[in-house]
């Protein structure tokens, strides 16, 4: 309980210590619904056409347990270092919200499918071990669309499509110490799930959402003031961003002789501010008890074990194999371990025939440094998800332009280029060199003629270059580059251009 005693001890602290629990929801990658045989693939379609009597909510209909959402969850559960139990069952939490068609929405309380699990954060070189508390199943809400009519009333629309949708939440323990550690164990967790195929881990489109209880207490104290709950991020960085602010708000408050509030708040982004939404409501304000309709679910060991036999190499095996089979750094092993789909292409590269005659590291190594540098960027520019179905560059062509290079049938410039035109093309290489006649001018006769005309048309550079200022030599190089139209190389234009300019100086 938040005493006077304590808000004095606050008020006159100097150092505090923010202390956050994270609660994820993630939806689960199923076919169908939760309780029902609706599709639970409803993105991009029309409102109100995934429906039916039961995720309406109608009188009467009964819910039937969707087996592959458990084993997603138990799988889940396993990778997260959690104990299942033997014996789990689903209970109604009872709310009244226009998003929850029945009332009450099910979801497990008192036995959930995992407990007692955890998970390591490393920053700032060190690593700090997060507690989960619990792994749990439950149905998701429909969504709501807020509108307002040009006269100035405000009223919200209903898509019943999202309700039933198979919800698994990961609640978190209060062990998390600072924005930053919470952004980094969200990023790690969200990797596990997309690594395990169980979700898309998308925050943007709300299959992978977070909720945060954040209060502070003086370093070194074991008491915690009210928490406040943090709702609305839908990035790591809103998450970062909000609980920074939180975390200030609620330090400001205290000094100035504030009582904190249990409440929930919204992150706005545009403004960067949380504001309050509505009390926060304790476990006993849902009047949980067990779904009659559902019964109790036997979770056998043989069942658990051949779950567990099904988990893939999860990411920090991936990372730590990457280090010592290729030889990478940590920041190259973390961005290539950072999903399925980036591992595969890694590998898959590496493993290509055609560079295949390089040693193991040194191609991995050059394969790390196409990916993680021109690659990486393409991807935060285009917003392209690395997906199998929306990536265009294959091991084969990524293979091939490496070969190109290093055969110096092309230069890095060039290269690069061509890597841009694969990434929105999806075209083999040599096939966009020939197409664009950008293969590398390597005859010296050709790469002499060039040269004679930069230095013909720069006679100040020549001077400066002659007078000593060797920086005017790259200049040089780069008016003879634009002569080739990039396509020479620019080792052997400079040796051209040292040859000639030194025989005259």
């Amino acid at each position: 309980c938040y005493t006077l005693a304590m808000t004095q001890t606050v008020q006159q602290s100097a150092d505090y210590e923010v202390v956050i629990g994270l609660e994820v929801h993630a939806q689960l990658l199923t076919k169908s619904k939760m309780f029902c045989s609706c599709s639970a693939r409803y993105a991009d379609d029309p409102p109100n056409t995934h429906v039916c009597p039961i995720c309406l909510g109608m009188p009467g209909v009964l819910p039937a347990i969707n087996r592959q959402a458990v084993e997603y969850t138990i799988m889940t559960a396993l990778a997260l270092n959690c104990s299942i139990p033997q014996n789990t069952k689903f209970d109604r939490k009872n709310y009244s919200y226009p998003d929850l068609m029945k009332g009450y929405q099910i979801s497990q309380y008192d036995a959930p499918i995992g407990r007692d699990g955890w998970l390591d954060v490393e920053t700032d070189g060190t690593t700090r071990r997060i507690g989960i508390i619990r792994v749990h199943l439950e149905e998701d809400v429909a969504k709501l669309s807020h509108h307002s009519t040009p006269w100035g009333e405000s009223y919200s629309l209903v898509d019943v499509n999202r309700s039933g949708v198979p919800l698994m939440e990961v609640v978190g323990a209060p062990d998390i110490r600072s924005p930053e550690e919470a952004r980094l164990y969200l990023m790690k967790l969200r990797s596990i799930l997309t690594c395990l195929g169980v979700s898309t881990g998308n925050m943007e489109e709300g299959s992978f959402r977070c909720d945060a209880n954040i209060s502070i207490r003086p370093a070194g104290s074991s008491e915690y003031l009210p928490k406040v709950e943090v709702k609305n991020m839908n990035s790591f960085k809103a998450v970062y961003q909000a609980l920074d602010y939180e975390a200030q708000r609620q330090k400001k408050l205290v000094v100035s002789g504030g009582v904190p509030v249990q409440e929930t708040r919204g992150w706005v982004d545009d403004d960067g501010v949380t504001v309050s939404l509505r009390s926060k409501e304790y476990a006993h304000d849902y009047r949980y008890f067990p779904e009659p309709d559902l019964p109790p679910l036997a979770i056998s060991r043989e069942w658990v074990e051949e779950i567990r036999s099904r988990i893939p190499e999860l990411p920090d095996a991936r990372r730590n194999r990457f280090m010592q089979q290729y030889g990478l750094s940590l920041d190259d092993a973390n961005l290539l371990t950072s999903s399925n789909e980036m591992t595969d292409l890694f590998e898959k590269t590496v493993a290509e025939k055609r560079i295949s005659g390089l040693d193991l590291r040194v191609r991995a190594k050059e394969v790390a440094n196409w990916l993680s540098g021109d690659f990486s960027r393409l991807l935060n520019l285009s917003r392209v998800d690395v997906k199998a179905a929306q990536l265009k560059v294959t091991p084969k062509n990524l293979a091939s332009l490496i070969w190109l290079r290093n055969e110096s049938a092309i230069n890095t410039p060039t290269a690069k280029t061509i890597l841009e035109d694969m990434f929105n093309t999806g075209k083999d290489p040599e096939e966009l060199v020939a197409e664009k006649g950008l293969s590398q001018i390597t005859d010296a006769s050709s790469i002499e003629q060039a040269v004679d005309k930069a230095i013909a048309d720069n006679p100040a550079a020549v001077a400066d270059f002659r007078a000593g200022k060797e920086q005017a030599i790259t200049f040089l190089v780069g008016q003879t580059m634009k002569l080739t139209r990039g396509r020479a190389n620019p080792q052997a234009v400079r040796k051209a251009l040292l040859d000639k300019l030194g025989e005259k100086r």
